[in-house]
C-alpha cells in the first residue's frame, strides 16, 4: 500500500481546427505558462492533492470537469504537461502504466469475452509472472553471454585454431540438445508454458499445474471466495450479469494485490438496486484490503456514502477536498453548495444591514449573534442566502417566513419533497423536505420558516462561504 501524492498536475490537449477555447482556459490567474497556450486547452489545472495510505479518496464532479483525466494520468494512460505524481517514495512520471502498481477498473469492465472468469482473473497473474520470470531469463542469459565473452577473449589470447573453435561450438550445439536440455533453467518455464497451454482444456485430473499456476490458482480462488464468484469461475463474459461482470473487473484488480485501486465510475451501468448492493461491497472489501483506493463518480451520493475523504472538480480544478459531513456542513463555495446534497440547496439573494439583520422583498428576520464580527463589511451590501430543503418548514404566516405556492409534490413514502414558488416572485423556485404524514396538494399556498442556526451565506462578487466566528 501507498500514498498518492499529486503535486502541481497540469494537462492541457491540442485544439482541433475550428475548435474554441474552454472556459477553464479564460482566467487568468489560474493559467499555467506551460499548460496554458492559445492551440491547447487546459483539461486540468493546479491540481495538487494527497491521497494517504489506505485512503478511500473519491474525485467528484459534473461531466467533463477532469475526474477520468487525472484517474488516467495517476496510471499513466495519459502525459502530464507539467507536475509531477509520486505513488510511495517513488516519482512515476516516466513509468509506463505496468511499472506503477497500479490497478484501474474501468467503466465498461474490460473483460476479455473469450476468456473465462478463472482466466480474466488470472490473465494479470501470469503476465506479471510471466514478466518477471523473463526478467531472470534475461539476466542469466546476460550473465552468460559476459562468460562467454570472456572465454572468447582469452581463446583469441591464446590463438586457438579455428578448427578448434569450430569442434567447441558443435559440443555446445550437442549439449544443448542433450536429453537434460529441458530441465535448463532458461528453457524450463517455456516448456512449461507449453504443457500448460496444451492441457488446459482437459479434464482437471489430466491437466499440467506448474508451480507457478498453482500459485496463480491459489490466488483466483482466494479473490473469487472474497468476492462470492466462485460458481462463475467457469463461465463466460457474456453468461455474466452486470453486477457478476462488475465483480469480476473489481476481482481481476484486486488478484494482483497492487499498492493503488482506480476506479472510474464503476457502477454506472448497473441498475439502482445493484448500484447501491455493489456500493456497500466495494467500500467493505476496500476496508478490507486496506489498499489506497481512488474513486471517480459523478454521482454525489455515491461519494457522500463510500469516501473518506471527496475531492469536487470543476473545469480541470479542485474546489474542496474534506470529509462527507464537512462538505455537507461547511461548503467552501457556491458550486460546492450546490452540487453536494438531493436536493440541492436553495439559494435567495438578500441584503444585509448591520448589525444582523437580513432583508429580502418577501420577508427578513435577525441573525444569530455569531455573525456579527464576519458581516462587518458586507453592510449596505447584497449576499447570497443558502438553505437546505430539509431546513425549511411549514409554519404560521409572519414576517420572518415565506410564502410560497405548491408545484410539485413527489410522495417518496418516508418523506416528501415539494417543489414551490415564491408567491410575489413565480420565477424563484425552492425545493423543500417536509415529513410524509403532511398531506399537500398542487396549488396550496403554504408558509415556510427558515431555520436561523442552519443558514448559508455567500459572497455574491466572489461566490465564497461566509462563515460565522463562533
Amino acid at each position: 500500500m501507498a500514498q498518492v501524492v499529486l503535486e502541481n498536475i497540469y494537462k492541457s490537449f491540442p485544439l482541433r481546427q475550428g475548435e474554441q477555447e474552454k472556459e477553464a482556459n479564460t482566467v487568468a490567474e489560474n493559467v499555467s505558462p506551460i499548460a496554458d497556450r492559445p492551440s491547447s486547452n487546459s483539461v486540468l489545472r493546479r491540481i495538487n492533492l494527497t491521497v494517504e495510505d489506505g485512503e478511500f479518496m473519491v474525485l467528484v464532479g459534473p461531466s467533463g470537469c477532469g475526474k477520468s483525466t487525472l484517474l488516467r494520468s495517476i496510471a499513466g494512460l495519459e502525459v502530464l504537461t507539467a507536475g509531477n505524481i509520486w505513488v510511495g517514495d517513488r516519482l512515476v512520471n516516466d513509468l509506463p502504466p505496468k511499472d506503477r502498481d497500479i490497478a484501474m477498473v474501468f467503466q465498461n469492465y474490460a473483460l476479455y469475452p473469450h476468456l473465462t472468469v478463472y482466466d480474466n482473473l488470472a490473465f494479470g497473474l501470469r503476465r506479471s509472472e510471466r514478466e518477471k520470470e523473463e526478467g531472470r531469463r534475461k539476466k542469466e542469459e546476460g550473465r552468460r553471454k559476459k562468460e562467454e565473452g570472456i572465454r572468447g577473449k582469452i581463446q583469441e589470447e591464446g590463438s586457438i585454431l579455428k578448427r578448434e573453435k569450430i569442434r567447441n561450438k558443435v559440443e555446445e550445439v550437442i549439449n544443448y540438445l542433450g536429453s537434460n536440455s529441458f530441465k535448463n533453467p532458461l528453457n524450463y518455464p517455456v516448456f512449461e508454458d507449453f504443457l500448460g497451454g496444451a492441457t488446459r482444456k482437459l479434464p482437471p485430473g489430466l491437466r499440467y499445474l506448474s508451480e507457478r499456476e498453482k500459485a496463480v490458482g491459489q490466488r483466483v480462488r482466494e479473490v473469487a471466495e472474497l468476492l462470492q464468484i466462485e460458481s462463475l469461475l467457469n463461465r463466460l463474459p457474456k453468461q455474466l450479469s452486470g453486477g457478476q461482470k462488475q465483480r469480476v473487473a473489481l476481482g481481476r484488480a484486486m488478484a494482483r494485490n497492487p499498492e493503488v485501486f482506480l476506479m472510474d465510475e464503476p457502477l454506472s451501468n448497473l441498475d439502482a438496486k445493484l448500484r447501491a448492493e455493489t456500493r456497500s461491497q466495494i467500500v467493505q472489501l476496500q476496508r478490507q484490503l486496506g489498499t489506497t483506493t481512488i474513486y471517480v463518480t459523478h454521482d454525489q451520493t455515491e461519494a457522500m456514502t463510500m469516501g473518506d475523504r471527496i475531492a469536487i472538480m470543476k473545469v480541470g480544478q479542485i474546489q474542496q477536498v474534506a470529509q462527507p459531513l464537512e462538505l455537507y456542513n461547511k461548503p467552501a463555495n457556491l458550486f460546492v453548495a450546490e452540487f453536494i446534497g438531493s436536493p440541492p440547496m436553495n439559494f435567495l439573494a438578500v441584503e444585509f444591514s448591520a448589525p444582523l439583520l437580513i432583508s429580502h422583498p418577501q420577508f427578513r428576520f435577525t441573525l444569530p449573534d455569531i455573525w456579527a464580527k464576519s458581516l462587518q463589511q458586507y453592510d449596505g451590501r447584497g449576499l447570497i442566502l443558502g438553505i437546505r430543503p430539509e431546513h425549511l418548514s411549514i409554519n404560521p404566516p409572519a414576517t420572518k417566513n415565506l410564502s410560497v405556492q405548491v408545484e410539485i409534490v413527489e410522495a417518496l413514502g418516508h418523506e416528501t419533497y415539494l417543489g414551490v414558488c415564491l408567491t410575489d416572485a413565480p420565477a424563484v423556485r425552492m425545493q423543500v423536505r417536509v415529513p410524509p404524514e403532511r398531506s399537500i396538494r398542487v396549488g396550496e399556498e403554504l408558509w415556510l420558516a427558515i431555520a436561523h442556526d442552519k443558514i448559508h451565506l455567500f459572497d455574491p462578487d466572489t461566490e465564497l462561504a461566509i462563515f460565522p466566528v463562533r
